[in-house]
């Protein structure tokens, strides 16, 4: 191996208590010429205040349309070891949960086939391999197949669904993040190999209102857990919270955002308007001894969150206030199928699903779904009093 490049600007990364990409790229570049060649070329950038990776080139492995993003440097001739630099996504598990073994063997592959830089996770969820040769890319494809590895999706496809941890370690779970998001995976993997639409779209799943895997502002359809019956008060417990010192008032009532709590000094009691809660689990998350989620759980549907450049960033909103989550998920799968194609007609390149209802409208998206129009769609009254009549409207 040659000297390990000087990096005084990427050094100074390496101060203060927080872990360092700059130290990790530096253990790869002992044993391998792209890490070391990285370091130069980001050495160089931090100079120069320009990126040296340049766009250009499809690359892939047989039978797939996305899951390999091609990457070259444009100064070649000084970082040979960057000529091609190609990442990988590769499908998590779901959950993100690992056997130490079989992450053991999966690194050995990618050691011996790519330059050994990961990042758990993409923003997407997937395992991200950072840097090999097209020479390699089948042949990484391959290796890890053979262990039960698949590629995760890139481009205009389906991106890898995502979901968190759920029932595996989380007592707020209302739904099985896990099977839905396995089942689904496994449901679509034509559409998440093989891109086909306008653009990307994203499925992530939250067990409970906490959204763990942050879906109603990343994900363009997003799986929440919720239930639909009261929640549950256990009064002694509220009594205990009071004696102790809690500050009911300020850190539940009046953090309500629709003002359905409220809270009787006098007999230290806390009583709870059901339906005008909207079970965003505030209450519940600060004292979770005395207050628990309702019995019957299911899922809120929410669609169109992305953080496009021209409009600023979308949040979701509701489409489906409640849908049972019952294996094999048919309901959500019909759904899905529907969105598609209504995009997939109607969308223009690179536009996201929830620009298309932003611009053709919410009433457009409605009708070719079949979806009712429900009050948890409208943010506020609205302010212009004409109504527009569709010709089948007119007929009835």
């Amino acid at each position: 191996m040659p000297e390990l490049r000087k990096t005084p600007m990427l050094d100074q990364l390496l101060d203060g208590p927080f872990p360092s990409f700059v130290k990790e790229i530096k253990k790869g570049a002992e044993k391998n010429e792209a890490c070391n060649d990285l370091l130069g070329q980001l050495e160089l950038s931090y100079e120069e205040k320009v990126t040296h990776w340049k766009h250009g080139g499809i690359v892939g492995v047989t039978g797939y349309g996305g899951g390999v993003i091609g990457r070259y440097s444009d100064v070649p001739e000084k970082f040979p070891g960057l000529t091609e630099f190609h990442t990988m996504r590769i499908n998590q598990p779901a959950g993100w949960f690992y056997k130490t073994d079989r992450l053991r063997k999966f690194l050995d592959i990618w050691e011996k086939r790519g330059s050994g830089l990961t990042n758990f996770h993409g923003a997407t969820g997937d395992i991200i391999l950072l840097g090999t040769h097209t020479d390699q890319l089948q042949p990484v494809v391959d290796d890890l197949a053979h262990e039960g590895w698949d590629l995760g999706g890139s481009g205009s496809d389906l991106r890898t669904p995502s979901a968190c941890v759920g029932p595996g370690r989380c007592e707020w779970a209302c739904i099985d993040t896990l099977d839905i998001v396995d089942t689904l995976t496994r449901r679509y993997q034509n559409e998440l190999h093989r891109p086909m639409w306008p653009y990307k779209f994203k499925i992530k799943i939250s067990g409970c209102a906490n959204d763990g895997v942050a879906a109603k502002a990343r994900a363009d359809f997003s799986i929440i857990g919720t239930w639909k019956d009261n929640i549950q008060i256990n009064r002694t417990e509220v009594i205990n919270y009071v004696n102790g010192g809690f500050d009911i008032i300020g850190q539940v009532v009046d953090k309500c955002p629709t003002k359905c709590i409220s809270y009787n000094p006098v007999t230290k009691s806390l009583s709870i308007d059901n339906s005008n809660c909207v079970r965003c689990h505030n209450c519940i998350n600060k004292m979770p001894k005395a207050l628990r989620q309702g019995k019957i759980t299911g899922a809120t549907i929410l669609i169109g969150a992305h953080a496009p450049i021209l409009q600023s960033a979308f949040m979701s909103w509701v489409i489906v206030p409640f849908m049972e989550m019952k294996p094999p998920y048919d309901e959500v799968s019909e759904l899905l199928e529907k969105i598609w194609e209504w995009w997939d007609e109607n969308g223009k390149m690179r536009e996201r699903v929830g620009e298309l209802i932003y611009r053709l409208g919410m009433r457009s998206f409605l009708k070719a779904t079949g979806l009712p129009a429900v009050p948890q769609m409208v943010l506020h009254p609205r302010a212009n009093p004409f109504y527009f009549w569709d010709k089948e409207e007119v007929n009835q």
